[in-house]
């Protein structure tokens, strides 16, 4: 059973597929709600209405919502992380994520603002050559939640009602039908070489 609560906000995104794919991560890594400022996503919506929505399925029942301020929206019980290559950020593979956070990211062609940053509980940058473009940001900080977390996969509805192949049958693309070899599990394991 699903303890924590985890909320998204994006400053000002621009562009639909960008959101449509932070949907998607935020369904495929259980996270309550997705929240957005500024006119820019619902304008390119408008003179496109035929982009397709990335989201798919897993993250159709996720609410997005056109807020004024991100900072308004944090509960109480929720601690505030920045997301942006700003200095003296903490790397990610050294951060302990909160149990409740209200992950912030900047826009794609910009950055937070000082008074956004100012009121953070922490601020956390993904440490790459360049900066990555804001759905593959929001994939890898959910990731690393996911494998730091205290509960690891069994923290996740629904994880503890399957055995490992039963949880891959049920989520993987209609198209896959792929099984590892027997050998390669064996040798895997036991750290053996694998004949072909």
């Amino acid at each position: 059973m699903k303890t924590s609560n985890v909320s998204i906000g994006l400053i000002n995104p621009k562009s639909p597929d960008n959101v449509g794919s932070v949907m998607r991560a935020a369904g495929n890594f259980q996270v309550d709600s997705v929240f957005y400022t500024g006119k820019r996503y619902p304008r390119a919506l408008m003179r496109n209405p035929a982009i397709t929505d990335m989201r798919r399925k897993v993250g159709q029942n996720i609410p997005l919502t056109e807020v004024t301020s991100l900072i308004e929206e944090v509960p109480e019980n929720m601690s505030i992380v920045c997301v942006e290559f700003a200095e003296n950020a903490i790397p990610l593979p050294e951060y302990e994520h909160p149990e409740n956070a209200f992950y912030i990211f900047g826009p794609e062609d910009g950055t937070l603002s000082q008074s956004i940053i100012d009121q953070a509980d922490a601020v956390v940058y993904v440490p790459t050559i360049g900066c990555m473009n804001l759905a593959a940001t929001v994939n890898v900080l959910l990731y690393d939640r996911l494998t730091k977390s205290s509960l690891g996969y069994e923290g996740y509805e629904g994880y503890e009602d399957y055995e490992s192949n039963e949880l891959i049958r049920l989520n993987r693309d209609i198209n896959n039908r792929l099984k590892v070899r027997e050998a390669l599990i064996n040798s895997t394991v036991r750290g053996e070489p694998v004949e072909p």
